[in-house]
């Protein structure tokens, strides 16, 4: 069995995502190669050939692939697909826009968000906003998935994979990129970082935000929300944690006035400790904190901002 593994990268660095879901494509068997396309990315090719696991790297160069337009990176990933019986894409944004298009080229079922290999044929995957695990066993001579990156450890570094410089595929034209706007932070990426701070509809409005952010910068964390308080306008839609936002698992989580419906604790309850502070001792958000605090935020934050603070941070 020989999978491939599609990287995320900016064209400059490599995702940890990548070698996340290389741990994946590790567990089902065989070969394991990587496809990194974008535009002026050989430095993002020559940092996927040290991941351990990996036999080849693929890089696609071409300027149709700067911004990861779905339409061409799906006809390219096809055009390669004949000598895998695998496609692994880490679920992120850029996974979850592309795969779905692979699968519906290819004629063959998606996986989405697996949580475990259990054989070649076999996975595990949350439904119901994580409160079961499906086990789906795939027929598909293809196997074409996503991966939860946070239920894999990252492989190691020490791998010498080749590096082959391949041709782009036929743009379909069916799609061109116009512009984005993109938050600018100098905070850790949410899927990456350690320590979240996030702030829900208790915050009572955005001007209360620079509360999280403070003690956010004193902790090197990334500043997220729940839906609520994105679809209230508090926060941008980047920064929204839960079932229809980013999944993260960091080291620490920091839940601020959010009350723990089942939408948001499907995206974050596998953060390894969980603090919330919440003045509703009833909170759903306590069945699944390590440490709770029941308190006035307008008051805790800042007594907590205080401490840090003594401590030099």
């Amino acid at each position: 069995m020989t999978s491939l593994v599609i990287a995320e990268h900016d064209n400059a660095e490599l995702n940890d995502a990548t070698a996340k879901a290389v741990t994946a494509a590790v567990a089902l068997g065989g070969d394991v190669n990587i496809l990194v396309a974008g535009e002026g990315c050989a430095a993002v090719g020559e940092a996927a050939a040290k991941i351990a696991g990996v036999a080849k790297v693929l890089v696609a160069d071409d300027a149709q692939y700067g911004k990861q337009m779905a339409e061409p990176v799906a006809a390219l990933i096809v055009s390669l697909a004949g000598d895998y019986d695998a496609i692994v894409y880490p679920a992120t944004t850029n996974g979850k826009n592309i795969t779905p298009r692979v699968a519906a080229l290819l004629d063959v079922m998606q996986l989405s968000e697996v949580t475990a290999v259990v054989s070649a044929d076999t996975f595990e995957r949350p439904i119901y906003a994580g409160n079961a695990i499906q086990t789906v066993k795939s027929s598909d001579a293809k196997k074409i998935m996503t991966v939860r990156t946070t239920a894999f450890a990252a492989a190691g570094d020490g791998g010498s994979a080749t590096v082959e410089a391949i041709s782009a595929a036929e743009n379909p034209g069916i799609s061109e990129y116009v512009s984005e706007e993109l938050t600018k932070s100098d905070r850790p990426e949410l899927a990456s970082a350690k320590i979240i701070i996030s702030g829900g509809r208790g915050m009572q409005s955005g001007d209360n935000f620079p509360m999280l952010e403070k003690i956010a910068d004193k902790l090197g964390a990334g500043v997220g929300a729940s839906r609520a308080a994105v679809d209230a306008g508090f926060v941008p839609n980047d920064y929204q944690i839960g079932q229809t936002g980013k999944v993260v698992a960091p080291e620490l989580y920091i839940a601020v006035g959010i009350s723990g419906a089942i939408q948001h604790l499907a995206g974050m309850k596998d953060s390894k400790v969980i603090v919330a502070i919440n003045k509703d001792e009833e909170a759903p958000i306590f069945q699944v904190a390590d440490f709770g605090l029941v308190a006035d935020l307008f008051n805790a934050v800042p007594e907590l901002e205080e401490e840090l603070g003594k401590i030099g941070l």
